[in-house]
């Protein structure tokens, strides 16, 4: 009984090649590529000027971006764009002011909430796509080392 108990784990764990993982190989994806960002403007935390993104959430993106051996090619646009955006997989990460208490959380992924990201008290999140297990855990290991330091 217990020799069929031990090969039934052996088995299951079989199956599970990389915990967590990404169906859609985001995280793979982005290594040595681009990282698809959307940024929803947000005073103090997200500035755009044209073309351009820059501010302190930018800037934790590009650093998440680089440590990737990647390139962050930005999108800007609303929360529901970006949102909507995710789901059709045309964007991997988007920025902005969300919190912790983002209605969003049923569309897309959703990280940690970061206090220290922010300059209010509401804990900032950003969006990935659903399931994108894999990427979303380096992203908040990496976000977990910058707020840290």
């Amino acid at each position: 009984m217990m020799a069929a108990i031990a090969l039934a784990g052996v088995v299951a764990l079989a199956g599970c090649a990389s915990i967590p993982r990404d169906p859609d190989g985001t995280l793979e994806r982005i290594t040595g590529g681009e990282l698809r960002v959307g940024a929803s403007p947000a005073a103090g935390l997200v500035e755009v000027d044209g073309a351009d993104v820059s501010g302190p959430l930018a800037d934790v993106v590009e650093r998440f971006a680089e440590e990737h051996d990647a390139r962050a090619v930005w999108t800007v646009g609303s929360e529901e764009d970006l949102v909507y955006d995710i789901e059709q997989g045309t964007l991997d990460m988007a920025i902005g002011g969300m919190t912790a208490a983002t209605p969003w959380t049923v569309s897309v992924g959703v990280t940690r909430g970061y206090p220290q990201l922010g300059s209010g008290a509401a804990p900032i999140v950003m969006f990935v796509p659903l399931g994108e297990n894999g990427f979303l855990s380096a992203l908040e290991t990496f976000l977990d080392g910058e707020v840290s330091q």
